[in-house]
């Protein structure tokens, strides 16, 4: 594992992306989108015509897909960067995310990449502080107002269907998001980007040098 890691989860639309983006730029890390890793296999999967509750299928193409989400989102080579926010993926993702297996496969990718990185690594996504990384060095969980994370999706996903999504990845079997014990909390809402990556800047400051 990297020596550092900031640990960053949250529902849709809270930031986590654009926090993480400008964190990991701030502090010359390496980053991870890994909402964007399941929104690719997602996307694969739809277009293979796959039934995305098909826990042995899906679990074949996750364990048999390469993905990458730098410069942009790819799956075997394919750019799938303007496919992954589209309203069947919205739809399907968090029936996708849900499953076990391709929940493992994702985890030990993620690790492998954070193990791989020379400073440190800014991760983001849904069980990052709770699973994937939870002895991380900094955790983190971002909240925003529904209406707040409707406008930040610039129109790409109604109400109804970022409330769904809140529903399912918060009550699912596998890796639920939750906030971590010992997590940062921060809302968003009407917070400037910069001021965010400050506090987590100083929060980092703080552990370190203690």
């Amino acid at each position: 594992m990297s020596a550092l890691i900031i640990a960053i989860d949250g529902p849709a639309g809270s930031g986590k992306s654009t926090v993480a983006r400008a964190l990991a730029e701030r502090l010359g890390w390496s980053f991870l989108d890994t909402g964007a890793m399941y929104r690719a296999i997602t996307v694969e999967a739809l277009r293979r015509q796959l039934n995305v509750r098909d826990d042995a299928a899906l679990a074949a193409l996750s364990a048999s897909s390469v993905v990458r989400t730098l410069p942009r989102v790819t799956i075997n080579g394919r750019d799938v960067e303007d496919e992954i926010r589209t309203e069947p993926v919205n739809e399907a993702v968090s029936i996708v995310a849900a499953n076990p297996l391709v929940r493992a496969s994702m985890v030990a990718r993620q690790r492998e990449f954070a193990d791989a990185q020379p400073i440190g690594t800014v991760v983001e996504g849904r069980d990052i502080t709770t699973v994937v990384f939870p002895s991380a060095t900094i955790k983190v969980y971002l909240s925003a107002s529904l209406e707040e994370r409707v406008r930040r999706r610039g129109g790409d996903e109604e109400p109804a269907s970022l409330a769904r999504r809140d529903d399912a990845d918060s009550t699912r079997a596998a890796s639920p998001l939750r906030v971590a014990h010992d997590a940062i909390e921060i809302d968003t809402t009407s917070r400037d980007v910069n001021d965010v990556v400050e506090e987590i800047v100083e929060c980092l400051h703080q552990k370190t040098s203690s």
